[in-house]
């Protein structure tokens, strides 16, 4: 792993966590292309999977101290016999909500875990993945604005929004798009949106990189520079920040469809081009 391939992964994998186009897929194809040694591409997304959690904690950094904050005192208060007292700050509530999404990716992922991974070794189910991100990007726009907020959101909308981030698991689909897709569903408002698609994200990105680490740990780091490793992390973690900026933006303008087009089109090209090469 060199210096370059490093700090082009990293900026590749902030952008695209965040931008709704789908991060492993986009590294798959990377991968690929760059000739990365398959050893060594666990134990980058782990890193990489660091550099993005960074990004969310500068852009979200008071949504979660607060959220912490709230946690530690609702143990405190459990504990001391005074109850959950859900009302004596939306914290608490909004703390609930994403922990309710992250438990039908966290069923999801483990029970389809084999299946899942058996995706990332074809370019065809990447390119299809590609295709159903772009079709969900369009059918966005088509939704009506919801009015939800973090005191209306009811758990069933935080449950059905953790599924369609479970089903983004798959290569090609892209979370940030599935999430928010599936708030807009729910008749979420469109900053609430935003803002819980990123939030929900932190118990999965947090999850992967801990698994993808542990794994990586028990087959070595095969030598690969410390500095080479610091420039991943920081390339993912600030391309990352400027991509959450930019999607909130998207979000709030209703511009999120010109993604499909995108993803339609490298879907296609990616399919194309793996009939054409047997090895794929």
């Amino acid at each position: 792993m060199t210096f370059i391939k490093a700090v082009i992964l990293g900026i590749v994998q902030g952008l695209t966590e965040f931008l709704p186009v789908s991060s492993s897929g986009h590294l798959a194809i990377l991968e690929n292309l760059m000739k990365i040694e398959e050893e060594n591409v666990l134990f980058f997304a782990a890193m990489l999977h660091f550099g993005t959690l960074i990004s969310i904690l500068l852009v979200y950094y008071k949504d979660i101290y607060f959220l912490i904050k709230e946690f530690c005192l609702v143990i405190f208060e459990v504990l001391s016999g005074k109850g959950l007292d859900l009302k004596k700050s939306h914290y608490r509530k909004l703390g609930l909500l994403i922990i309710t999404a992250s438990i039908p990716t966290a069923i999801i992922g483990f029970t389809f875990s084999d299946f899942f991974e058996s995706l990332f070794h074809s370019f065809i189910s990447v390119g299809i993945g590609l295709l159903i991100t772009g079709t969900l990007l369009w059918i966005s726009e088509k939704i009506a604005k919801g009015q939800k907020n973090i005191t209306t959101a009811k758990y069933k909308d935080a449950f059905i929004i953790g599924v369609f981030q479970a089903i983004a698991i798959a290569p090609g689909i892209s979370r940030s798009g599935a999430t928010i897709v599936g708030s807009l569903f729910r008749g979420l408002t469109k900053e609430f949106t935003v803002r819980f698609s990123f939030l929900i994200s932190l118990p999965a990105v947090v999850g992967a990189s801990l698994i993808e680490f542990s794994d990586a740990a028990s087959q070595g780091f095969n030598g690969v520079e410390p500095i080479v490793i610091i420039a991943g992390i920081l390339a993912a973690a600030l391309s990352g920040y400027a991509a959450i900026n930019v999607m909130i933006r998207l979000v709030t303008n209703q511009k999120l469809f010109y993604f499909s087009f995108y993803t339609w089109a490298l879907g296609v090209g990616i399919i194309i081009f793996s009939l054409m090469s047997p090895i794929y």
